[in-house]
């Protein structure tokens, strides 16, 4: 199975200026747990996670005084849409990371959580006799 058949096409952008409290809520409508972070001044794609917005309130920093560009990992591995699921479960446990961008002629197509890989993976291993 390949990354495109697993991924979620429902790909948050936001600004690097949003407030830590604009990205949660926007995930939260969402209900997705990554946004991409398009910075052009930058120029580059960055990924703002749950695990980032959790991080910096257990700092006691104040998200609506915290913006998502000081807090996005812009060190990103990015996987194609005709990865397979195998190669796109190994770069996540070699970067120790749960989400990937998938890009496609340079654009973010969609996001490949570890959630994406079990839930295609589980059906095929309840099928395989114990």
């Amino acid at each position: 199975m390949l990354v495109r058949d697993a991924m979620s096409t429902v790909v948050l952008t936001i600004g690097p200026t949003h407030t830590l409290r604009q990205a949660a809520a926007l995930m939260s409508a969402r209900r997705v747990g990554a946004a991409v972070v398009l910075d052009p001044d930058a120029g580059g794609i960055g990924i703002l996670t749950e695990r980032d917005v959790l991080n910096s309130v257990g700092l006691g920093q104040n998200p609506d005084a915290e913006y998502a560009h000081a807090h996005t990992t812009t060190d990103v591995v990015f996987a194609a849409p005709t990865w397979t699921l195998e190669e796109a479960a190994l770069a996540m446990a070699h970067g120790g990371f749960r989400h990937l961008i998938v890009l496609d002629h340079g654009e973010p197509v969609g996001i490949v959580s570890v959630r994406d890989i079990i839930r295609c993976w589980a059906p095929l291993r309840q099928q395989v006799p114990a």
